[in-house]
Order: C-alpha cells, then sequence, then structure tokens
C-alpha cells in the first residue's frame, strides 16, 4: 500500500546518508471526502473506458499533495520462467494531470498524465485547499475478460507524514468492481425506429 511504501522510501533515504524526502512535508491528518468514484460495471474487451476519483478538502487546512494509488489494474500471471509476471488487465491510455507539451514535434503514445510520480502505481495533483476538489481521471482500455475489483487509497502527502482520513476518521480507500466482456456486444440497426439496439440483426425466415 501507499503509506508503507512511502515509509519504507524515506528510511532508505535516512540510512543512506541522503536528506529525507519527508523533511518539508507537514505531518498531520488531513480530512478528505470521496465526492465521486466511478468505473462502468460493464466493459468489453478494446472498448476504451474511464476510472474517476473526485476528491474534495472537507478540513480547515491545505492537504500537501493529495495522492491516490490503485493497485488492481494488473494481474500476477503464474506462468514459469516470465521476465515480468505483471500483466494488464487494463492498459492505461492517460493518466490524471495534464499531459506535458514535448520540446520537439513528436507523436505521444499512451502519455502517463502529469500526475504520475515515482512511486509504483500512484499519480498526485498537487496541494488541494480547504473547500476545493481534484479530478483523477484515467482513460483505459481493458485488454483482459472476466470480472475485476479495483482498489484505491488516498493520501494527502507523497512522504507518509500527511495523512488522508475520513470526516469520522479511518483511511480514505474504497474498491469498485467491473465485468469485462470478451468480445463487443452485437448490434444492429432496428429498421422501424432507425435505433442502434443490442443484439444481431433477425434473420430473414
Amino acid at each position: 500500500m501507499l503509506l508503507t511504501a512511502m515509509a519504507s522510501t524515506a528510511a532508505l533515504a535516512s540510512g543512506c546518508g541522503a536528506a529525507r524526502q519527508d523533511t518539508h512535508e507537514r505531518k498531520g491528518a488531513f480530512t478528505l471526502k470521496v465526492l465521486k468514484a466511478s468505473f462502468p460495471s460493464s466493459q468489453t474487451v478494446a472498448r476504451p473506458t474511464s476510472f474517476e476519483v473526485q476528491v474534495e478538502n472537507a478540513g480547515t487546512q491545505t492537504a500537501p499533495e493529495v495522492a491516490v494509488t490503485l493497485d488492481s489494474f494488473y494481474y500476477v500471471e503464474r506462468y514459469p520462467q516470465l521476465a515480468a509476471n505483471k500483466r494488464p488487465v487494463w492498459a492505461i491510455e492517460t493518466g490524471p494531470g495534464a499531459v506535458p507539451s514535448p520540446p520537439v514535434e513528436s507523436e505521444a503514445v499512451s502519455p502517463p498524465g502529469g500526475g504520475q510520480t515515482n512511486y509504483v502505481n500512484t499519480w498526485a495533483l498537487g496541494p488541494l485547499a480547504p473547500g476545493r476538489t481534484q479530478k483523477f481521471v484515467w482513460r483505459v482500455a481493458p485488454v483482459k475478460a472476466g470480472r475485476y475489483t479495483v482498489h484505491y487509497v488516498i493520501a494527502a502527502g507523497l512522504a507518509g507524514k500527511a495523512k488522508a482520513a475520513r470526516a469520522g476518521g479511518g483511511p480514505l480507500q474504497g474498491q469498485l468492481t467491473a465485468d469485462i466482456a470478451p468480445a463487443p456486444p452485437a448490434r444492429h440497426v432496428n429498421p422501424a425506429t432507425g435505433r442502434v439496439v443490442l443484439g444481431a440483426y433477425p434473420s430473414v425466415p
């Protein structure tokens, strides 16, 4: 999880004689609220969709660096002798944050988004003042059929000293489940209405 990774990173930095990464992060609990967490429950392989989390600062202090960690866009493959055993369930087309403009003319392929951080599967969109909101959006393409649950954890900082908490206490986290169909469903135009409807076109007897 995000907080464990942060603590480990800070400890390693201090043990190597480098400055601690959490030196300038304000310590404390910051009250945040999830205004919206959405992911279509029914999806289809190769049809792009979006995972969205909207976070509001429901407290009285500015949160230093609001971040969201996702742990379930990948699955672990058990085949032996794989160079990397993690395989995508969803391919991330773009992540949260503005896509930076390259210094030279080029064609970006699946840009990660300006909110990408050095922490695994973690995106951050900067400080969040009281009463303000931030919207994290991942544009993804399903690549593996099945039922999967995506878990998300929200933090108030990247170094582990600033904690995100619900108004009633406790960590800020959640999960959303999606069923991914193996192929796009058949559709046809109903000649009586002119509308596109699900199902194959009825055969003529």
